[in-house]
């Protein structure tokens, strides 16, 4: 069973934001031939003569693009996909870094754009590949294909202003309405931006603004009027959704694909929010579990629930939308109670979670934490609805019904919840920077993905560098589902003189109570061999902090910059200052093991601190390993050794990003020499080590 994707209220939705709805391309002027497939014409010749010397791809640094190299791995890659694109099949491949693995996908499909049948979906995790792709990869190869096709980028529908809401907002009731008075800068500013041109995109915005301010006047789910709406023909979103019907490449993020895929499962394509798509590929496919487990499960927060009370009445400010003239306190006072319960029902599980200092706890007794809020949720959406059935203005009211669909979703979330009636999944709550969020995350994402995505009338394509443990695909066909297709595993173009790796012989057991103290006394050993230019990664923030303390006068005394996650800088500003100081070092954690690119001098030392087993006190860890278990199979050879590779490999392959790229891995944990499972991690890398 696959869950709607209904339960991502304002305040706790993934990226990218709120998601609906309906659309009909019959409204607007797409040229039919978009709908109407046409044969397939060959097209792994013209991909191998792309790529091949003296093919097109030789142009590229006259067109502005990176010098030619020829790479047989790149045109393996290129000829798979073009086959599996012709055929109809299923084609999972690793391509390690500097392959190509973005020209190798995107050529085919822009020769399979000739057909003009249904659209690609190209879906990633990282908005930094969206961005090359659209802006970089696909103008070029535009050129030098010399194929006219159309690409879009596709966003959830919250990354758009909406024109009637800013209206809204501009009208007389604007006092009332805005949650605080110093917003209103914020809208003259937007009303400016839209009046020099701007698309409506909040990624084009040039200013300081408060993401309070970008809320109250984006879209959003359950309050477009669409064709009624007197912005229709200019709305934002819209002409967003036009442009996506009529490409042939949509490219998209894993969180708006993934509820796509949801919403398709629950009700068919009428309410899907990308297009009818002929063809998927997924890169950065290393995700797909964990993405399919998010997106596809149940998400209630505190914040998200606090927030929709608060656009209709902010009792400590006195505005929201029922302050509007006409309302009567009482239903004021009903949704004043409400938020005060919407309190008291997460209270308890807070309280649940402090008991044992943890952020995530699962919850195997709901009958323990008390329900008033659904009751009073109730109250409020039928006092609710008598005043919508009475509002006259069109815009006010589809504000109203916007914040009386969420609560009911709220009521049915909460539901869901506490009666345990999503079957295969783990209940759990979590505790993040802002709030308490209650997860139903699904177990069996393998036989969801294998039926709703695998066993498709279109191929569905998925890379990453790294998808194999041991040169086998097993692992990531049991817990992703593939099926109904080919594995392609590619040699790295990279040479294994590029690295040495060095594994510490100081160092005590991981479990060791002197650990994190023998950590802050071996970095600087290694630090010094390349004078910073250093990623040392860490698996707790915990041991971060410890050696960053312990550290700190070391690093100022020989005149390395440290860099630490979690302080002054966001994660891009922290990669900006490290490119830009070539001697620094930087200190991170989970997001940057994976999905950075910092080629050349800059990084020539990958530390690992520790090998990134995954905390099994995870409620979510935890139960998949339980699953196992239970089917009497051992959970550490078949889970967790075998993600802990993975992310090694991904950690370590932060280092060589091109064939001009040189560099040293060090190895901090023993238990890789000391361990029987820890040749698989040294065995997963092309370097020879040594003791040091």
């Amino acid at each position: 069973m696959i869950i709607p994707a209904g339960f991502f209220p304002p305040g706790e939705e993934p990226e990218p934001g709120e998601f609906d709805c309906e659309f009909n391309p019959e409204e607007f002027d797409v040229p039919p031939e978009f709908f109407e497939a046409e044969e397939l014409p060959p097209i792994r010749p013209l991909c191998e003569e792309f790529f091949a010397p003296g093919g097109p791809l030789r142009q590229a640094a006259a067109r502005g693009g990176r010098p030619y190299e020829f790479r047989p791995q790149q045109i393996e890659m290129a000829g798979a996909i073009a086959d599996a694109l012709s055929e109809g099949g299923n084609l999972c491949v690793e391509a390690p870094t500097g392959v190509g693995k973005s020209f190798a996908y995107l050529v085919p499909l822009i020769y399979r754009s000739r057909s003009r049948g249904r659209p690609a979906i190209i879906s990633t995790e990282t908005i930094n590949l969206q961005e090359q792709l659209i802006d970089k990869d696909i103008p070029l190869l535009r050129e030098l294909t010399g194929v006219d096709f159309r690409a879009a980028l596709a966003k959830g529908r919250h990354n758009y202003l909406c024109r009637r809401r800013l209206s809204l907002l501009s009208g007389e009731q604007r006092d009332a309405l805005l949650p605080a008075p110093s917003l209103a800068l914020d809208l003259d500013r937007i009303v400016k931006w839209l009046e020099r041109g701007a698309d409506g995109n909040r990624d084009s915005i040039d200013f300081r603004m408060e993401a309070a301010t970008w809320n109250l006047v984006c879209c959003e789910t359950g309050n477009c009027l669409a064709k009624k709406c007197p912005f229709f023909r200019n709305c934002c979103y819209f002409k967003a959704r036009q442009e996506w019907e009529s490409a042939d490449i949509v490219v998209a993020n894993h969180a708006l694909f993934f509820t796509d895929l949801a919403m398709r499962c629950a009700g068919g394509n009428a309410g899907a929010l990308l297009p009818n798509y002929g063809a998927v590929l997924i890169d950065e496919a290393h995700t797909l579990e964990n993405n399919a487990a998010e997106h596809l499960g149940l998400h209630l927060s505190r914040a998200g629930v606090i927030a929709t009370l608060n656009r209709l009445y902010n009792p400590d400010s006195a505005r929201g939308l029922l302050m509007r003239q006409g309302y009567p306190p009482e239903l004021r006072g009903a949704v004043a109670e409400a938020r005060d319960e919407a309190y008291g029902f997460f209270t308890p599980y807070e309280n649940f979670l402090a008991e044992r200092g943890e952020n995530a706890r699962e919850v195997s007794d709901p009958a323990r934490f008390p329900n008033r809020l659904s009751g009073k949720l109730l109250q409020l959406c039928r006092a609710l609805e008598a005043e919508i059935d009475e509002e006259d203005d069109a815009s006010f009211r589809a504000e109203l019904e916007a914040q009386f669909s969420r609560c009911r979703e709220f009521i049915d979330a909460i539901d869901s919840f506490t009666s345990r009636s999503i079957p295969e999944s783990v209940y759990y709550a979590e505790k993040d920077r802002h709030s308490v969020v209650l997860h139903a995350a699904p177990l069996n994402v393998a036989e969801i993905l294998g039926e709703v995505l695998f066993n498709q009338d279109f191929p569905v394509m998925l890379c990453s560098a790294t998808l194999s443990v041991r040169r086998s695909f097993d692992y990531f066909r049991k817990r992703t589902g593939f099926r109904n297709g080919k594995t392609l595993l590619l040699d790295s173009p990279f040479g294994p003189d590029q690295a040495k790796i060095y594994i510490s012989r100081n160092m005590p057991d991981p479990s060791s109570e002197h650990f994190n103290a023998a950590l802050a006394g071996e970095i600087p050993r290694f630090i010094e061999l390349t004078h910073g230019k250093a990623f040392v990664l860490f698996t707790s923030y915990q041991s971060l902090r410890y050696c960053t303390d312990a550290l700190r006068d070391y690093f100022s005394e020989s005149g390395i910059r440290l860099l630490v996650q979690g302080e002054n800088l966001t994660r891009s500003g922290l990669l900006r200052e490290f490119r830009e100081d070539i001697d620094s070092v930087l200190f991170g954690t989970d997001s940057f093991w994976t999905g950075v690119d910092v080629p050349g001098e800059a990084l020539s030392n990958v530390i690992v601190t520790k090998l990134p087993f995954a905390s099994p006190g995870h409620p979510l860890i935890r139960a998949r390993m339980a699953r196992i278990e239970a089917e009497g199979r051992s959970s550490f050879t078949e889970y967790s050794l075998p993600e802990a590779v993975l992310k090694f490999r991904q950690g370590v392959g932060r280092l060589i990003r091109s064939r001009s790229d040189r560099g040293i891995i060090v190895l901090l944990d023993r238990r890789v020499l000391t361990k029987n499972y820890g040749r698989l991690f040294l065995d997963s890398l092309p370097y020879q080590f040594e003791q040091m």
